[in-house]
């Protein structure tokens, strides 16, 4: 038995997991965000047996598509008078991150 943990943007969540739920697999969702851009995610979490990993994991990498955002910075502190130039850079966003988990014991109560 296995447990799928994913990471997954949150404008791909919901639409994953309804493929997931009507594939037959249950999921547990927990909303949580990235440290790098601070960015709303949702991660899932799957358990299923050894032979249905590879498909889940396909079902996420065929739901889940990264997107390129523009992301600007702001300077620390501004002080009056001071010129500072919003510099944006383009970052790619979205996708998912899996892990494959080995389950030593599943219980439902």
């Amino acid at each position: 038995m296995k447990c799928i943990v994913s990471v997954v943007n949150k404008d791909d969540a919901w639409p994953l997991v309804d493929v997931l739920v009507t594939n037959g697999y249950r999921v547990t969702t927990l909303n949580s965000a990235g440290g790098f851009l601070r960015k709303e995610n949702m991660t899932l979490f799957i358990i299923v047996e050894d032979q249905q990993v590879d498909d889940v994991v396909r079902l996420i990498q065929d739901n889940c598509h990264t997107r390129v955002e523009s992301v600007g910075s702001l300077p620390p502190v501004m002080e009056s008078g001071e010129l500072y130039v919003l510099a944006t850079a383009e970052v790619e966003v979205g996708g998912a991150v899996i892990l494959v988990l080995d389950v030593a014991q599943f219980l439902k109560t």
